[in-house]
């Protein structure tokens, strides 16, 4: 995790989301620079992981070699995760007026473990509602990517973990997860086309909390 700090105006959670290859790290990166710039406190963190504890069962969940989770055993961990990280990051940088930039949090498991496990939707909401205590985003950044692009972004990595090694029928279930509750709940939404560069995509995102009020 990283900081800076200083005046500001509001201190918003933003959440990036998308397929992997999707540019989430890259826009997260480029809104830090901007933030760090503007003298804004800022922390940077992931999901699953976070803290020591959270990061530890990210390596259970996307390990290959070893005996995988069942879907509930899978979303029960996720939320275990979740809710340690929320405790012991977010909601005190909420508390401490700090922004919170954050690749992935509730909306990929509703993707992965709705959309594409196929576990029921009313179950996953309570247990995501349950894991946060009340710390919800104030805006959802989608990197909205094909499943054949993200593949394709990927095809020189070494190694893929668990996740990254779904189908394209599991990840195009994913992209329609996030699609569909972009759709649900638009105004705490941003959809971007990951096609677009990384300045344009920073440009366009910049404008929006600009627009917010989020920055001066």
């Amino acid at each position: 995790m990283s900081s800076t700090s200083s005046t500001r105006l509001k201190s918003p959670f933003l959440v990036f989301e998308g397929l992997d290859g999707s540019g989430k790290s890259t826009l997260i990166q480029l809104v830090s620079a901007e933030l760090r710039e503007r003298g804004l406190a800022f922390a940077l963190t992931r999901e699953p992981g976070g803290t020591p504890l959270a990061e530890e069962i990210r390596k259970l969940l996307l390990r290959t070699g070893h005996e995988s989770p069942v879907a509930t055993t899978e979303l029960l961990l996720y939320a275990a995760s979740r809710a340690q990280h929320v405790a012991k990051v977010i909601k005190p940088a909420i508390e401490s007026g700090t922004w919170i930039l954050c690749d992935r949090f509730l909306a990929s498991s509703v993707a992965f473990q709705s959309f594409a496990r196929g576990l029921p939707r009313p179950e996953i909401d309570w247990l995501n509602t349950f894991a946060i205590q009340g710390a919800k985003p104030d805006l959802t950044i989608l990197l909205d990517l094909t499943v054949e692009e993200s593949f394709r972004r990927q095809d020189g990595r070494s190694e893929k973990d668990r996740m990254e090694s779904e189908s394209k029928n599991f990840h195009e279930a994913v992209r329609q997860g996030y699609l569909a509750q972009a759709k649900e709940d638009p105004s705490s939404w941003l959809v971007l086309d990951a096609r677009e560069t990384p300045e344009v995509l920073k440009t366009k995102l910049v404008e929006t909390l600009e627009a917010r009020g989020w920055l001066g």
